[in-house]
């Protein structure tokens, strides 16, 4: 299967895992090794400040702080857009990527356009994200600018389905409890 980096994850409507359920994730890594992701559309009901202080450098102690899956959700994981692309750990697409553990952030903080906390991620073994995507688990959708740092992320699953046209847009319609419809 190809590769997913780059690409968003949009969960299909027969995901019904809580941790999954109409999420938005952005693949950061995909390998023959396993996958890493962040959920965009997950606000955490804490701030920067609230959570992890220590990085007032990079983000604002005001901004949001995200859930970006359940895999080590006492880490935190910076999406960030790169002036110089070279200084990301990893980079997902363009120039948006994740800061590494360890950075000297007196060196990178200039060269950040934007950033995004988020605790924890989403996470797959060897080949387990290929099946799912087999599975129709998931929809992909090439990844946007707009999507990693959406202004609303709690619409961000309707709006990429609705962006991607045709039967996908019929299902952002689809009301979360279909047996009320």
């Amino acid at each position: 299967m190809e590769a997913a980096r780059g690409q968003l994850l949009i969960a299909g409507p027969g995901l019904l895992d809580p941790n999954f359920w109409r999420t938005v994730v952005l693949v950061i890594e995909h390998s023959d090794d396993g996958a890493l992701g962040l959920v965009l559309n997950r606000p955490a009901e804490m701030s920067v400040s609230e959570s992890v202080p220590q990085i007032d450098e990079l983000l604002d102690l005001d901004d949001q702080l995200y859930i970006g899956g359940p895999v080590q959700p006492a880490s935190v994981i910076i999406l960030a857009e790169f002036e110089d692309p070279s200084e990301a750990a990893l980079i997902a697409f363009d120039d948006v990527g994740v800061l590494g553990a360890g950075a000297a952030l007196e060196e990178i903080v200039p060269g950040l356009r934007s950033g995004r906390a988020f605790v924890g991620h989403a996470g797959w073994g060897p080949g387990q994200l290929d099946s799912e995507l087999e599975r129709g688990d998931w929809i992909l959708e090439r990844a946007r600018r707009e999507d990693a740092f959406a202004e609303e992320p709690g619409e961000l699953w309707p709006e990429v389905l609705t962006r991607k046209g045709g039967s996908y847009a019929l299902i952002a319609r689809m009301p979360a409890d279909p047996s009320v419809n």
